[in-house]
């Protein structure tokens, strides 16, 4: 039997290639003549540069960076073997470096991944993959064009702090200084959602909350953004407030694309384009997929579902989700290609005790999907 096994990461607990390396451990238990491919995969979050790295081969380099609430950080990025430089903004700008109390998006900044792509600029790189899922900030992505040269002043001629609480005194936008070496890249922003910049599916309302917000914070952020794209917009003459992924990391999709020339592209199809899904696909009898987490939400760009759509379009081969948890309308993902879920969860215990044994349930998880399949293929 060949299995792909195409999955991403249990945030805090294994990474997509672990993940990966648990289920196949559990899956030559039971077939230890299966042929298995390992395929690690990330829908422009967390675990995108290593899921590159791995399928196209590469470095993974490291540089200090101002983090989201000012401290310096030592944030990742990747530079492919065909050219390519990968970064997460959540390496350099995003939630997990900022501990629970401390969360404040009002002063939080994305100036850490304008020096991350000042840093690929200055390595001679001019072909970006910028993934921009799981950040702490909402500035529309200001931080980030002031590390990169552009000036956004107030009444009185003074630059702006950081932070989306600051964005309300934005008067004045100036690219004259802005790194002109951005007008010869080519940067696509792999983003896994399609939130607007602002209003009720915006970046403020929908994730401001766990990012720190109280309700008086998310209307005030959200009249900044809102403020911000009507300074902006007339500026530099384009409209970007409604376009899909806009309200991205907090903004940072309209900035990235008014302030340097990107185009956002779902993240899971730049990683499986990477990876080459389909030709891996093309000769499997089983297709294994999986996350931490699969609810309703997980039609909207998520890991499984990509992975299950774009192989259902090689043959009709079953496809499988191993998952840690099964929230409300998972099964909203089987009208997409998913045919089975299975939670690697064995019993009653706490969410740190599925995380601190997330090696061994999800080696357990392999070995029962394998078991099931040998069940159905006797009834047959």
């Amino acid at each position: 039997m060949n299995i792909v096994l195409a999955v991403d990461s249990f945030k805090g607990s294994c990474s997509a290639i672990e993940v990966a390396e648990h289920l196949e451990e559990g899956i030559l238990r039971v077939l230890p003549q299966a042929q298995v491919q390992k395929i690690p995969v990330a829908d422009g979050g967390e675990g995108t540069v290593q899921a590159l790295l791995y399928a196209v081969g590469g470095t993974l380099r490291q540089k200090t960076v101002t983090g989201p609430m000012g401290s310096p950080v030592a944030a990742e990025y990747g530079v492919l073997d065909n050219g390519v430089a990968v970064i997460e903004m959540a390496s350099a700008s995003g939630l997990p470096l900022v501990p629970a109390g401390e969360r404040n998006p009002l002063v939080s900044t994305t100036y850490g991944t304008g020096e991350l792509i000042r840093q690929v600029l200055d390595e001679g790189y001019h072909k970006l993959v910028i993934g921009i899922g799981g950040s702490a900030t909402n500035d529309a992505g200001v931080g980030m064009a002031q590390a990169l040269g552009a000036s956004f002043l107030d009444g009185q001629g003074q630059e702006l702090p950081f932070g989306g609480g600051a964005l309300d005194r934005l008067a004045q936008v100036d690219l004259t200084n802005m790194d002109p070496r951005l007008k010869d890249c080519q940067i696509t922003v792999a983003c896994d959602v399609s939130n607007p910049l602002c209003g009720p599916t915006g970046a403020s309302r929908i994730y401001g909350p766990q990012k720190g917000a109280t309700e008086e914070m998310i209307q005030q952020l959200d009249q900044n953004l809102r403020h911000f794209a009507d300074v902006v917009e007339p500026a530099l003459g384009l409209s970007f407030r409604e376009i899909p992924g806009a309200g991205a990391a907090g903004g940072l999709g309209a900035a990235l694309l008014a302030f340097c020339g990107a185009t956002i592209k779902s993240g899971i199809d730049t990683v499986l384009d990477a990876v080459q899904l389909e030709q891996r696909v093309a000769q499997a009898d089983l297709v294994i997929t999986g996350e931490g987490r699969i609810d309703g939400q997980s039609v909207f760009g998520k890991v499984p579902v990509g992975v299950a759509t774009r192989s259902k379009k090689v043959k009709p081969l079953p496809v499988i989700a191993v998952v840690g948890g099964i929230g409300p309308g998972a099964e909203a993902t089987y009208d997409y290609g998913i045919d089975a879920i299975l939670s690697t969860v064995n019993g009653p215990m706490s969410l740190e005790q599925a995380m601190e044994q997330a090696p061994s349930l999800l080696a357990q998880a392999g070995e029962r999907v394998i078991r099931l399949i040998r069940c159905g293929a006797a009834l047959r």
